[in-house]
């Protein structure tokens, strides 16, 4: 079992395309790429945490066509889907806000960023959405899992802590504890 993460795949959202410049040429061939690329990386037993901006219809069908067991931080886009009992059901449960343990690292998940969180002080990693890249606080302690800033799929929990590292690097942070 794995963990991955992801947020803002915004399915059936036809002007998502030209406000996040993504590389499709209809809703059609954007999600067919992000179920492709989600399947492939994920299989059934894992588990995925969506940070929310899932999907803009009620389509419990396209849902059921993503592999693992999926739980959603609630997006600001997400309530039309929301409102549909089957695309409830998809998921293993639903929150706002969610931290926890994992690999000897809290994380802390929210679809947006947030200035400061549980144990940020003790090496705390908050996950977030919503900016589609545009924060410029989204890197270190708070990486953006949109889904455009990862090639259209889901990013693995030991990818997230090798990109922090590289970026800690990159900025000159020097110490990254868990706590």
């Amino acid at each position: 079992m794995n963990y991955f993460f992801t947020s803002d795949t915004h399915f059936r959202h036809k002007n998502i395309i030209k406000y996040d410049n993504r590389p499709f040429d209809s809703i059609e061939e954007m999600d067919e790429t992000i179920i492709k690329n989600w399947n492939e990386m994920v299989s059934e037993n894992d588990i995925v945490y969506h940070l929310g901006d899932v999907c803009f219809s009620r389509d419990p069908k396209l849902l059921k066509r993503l592999n693992g067991k999926i739980h959603l931080i609630k997006g600001n886009h997400d309530g039309t889907m929301l409102k549909d009992k089957e695309c409830v059901e998809r998921f293993e449960w639903i929150k706002d806000y969610h931290e926890f343990r994992i690999t000897d690292r809290m994380l802390v998940l929210f679809h947006y960023p947030i200035g400061e969180w549980n144990k940020a002080h003790r090496g705390a990693v908050h996950l977030h959405g919503h900016c589609h890249g545009s924060y410029y606080r989204s890197f270190g302690k708070m990486p953006d899992m949109g889904t455009k800033l990862h090639n259209h799929k889901p990013i693995a929990l030991d990818k997230i802590f090798k990109l922090k590292e590289k970026l800690k690097e990159h900025f000159g942070f020097t110490s990254f504890r868990s706590g």
